[in-house]
């Protein structure tokens, strides 16, 4: 028999809710170069472009799986000038990671007004979700 779960609004919410929950007063860091295999792979030659902070609480309720962000911190001054081209998201301690995604200027994970970032220029994110596709 084939495999055919499907998952209602109660449990996505509930499973959105848990890991967003990780990330409040986390940090948000851009980096430049091919994304990491996974979340859990280690970062190579890419480099860091910019660091934003999440608030206390990182994210709003979850509704049908999707979950908002509260503000963002902005980073007043880039670490480097570079191409963004993916994320990733830390715990508040700085060392725990969460989730990485893509970065681009629309269809991406997190969209930029630009990916072209310089340095001690400032880096701001004005909307950002985090989505559990509901399978």
């Amino acid at each position: 028999m084939a495999n055919n779960m499907k998952e209602s609004n109660a449990l996505a919410n509930a499973m959105v809710d848990a890991m967003t929950a990780l990330a409040s007063s986390g940090y948000i860091r851009i980096y430049d170069g091919s994304q990491a295999a996974d979340a859990d792979t280690a970062l190579g030659a890419q480099v860091l472009l910019a660091e934003l902070r999440f608030g206390a609480t990182a994210f709003g309720a979850a509704a049908a799986g999707v979950a908002t962000a509260n503000a963002i911190t902005s980073d007043a001054s880039a670490n480097a000038t570079g191409t963004a081209t993916w994320f990733r998201v830390l715990k508040s301690d700085g060392t725990t990671v969460l989730w990485d995604g893509s970065v681009g200027t629309s269809g991406a994970d997190m969209n930029l007004n630009t990916v072209s970032i310089v340095t001690a220029a400032a880096v701001a994110i004005s909307a950002m979700t985090f989505t559990h596709p509901k399978a």
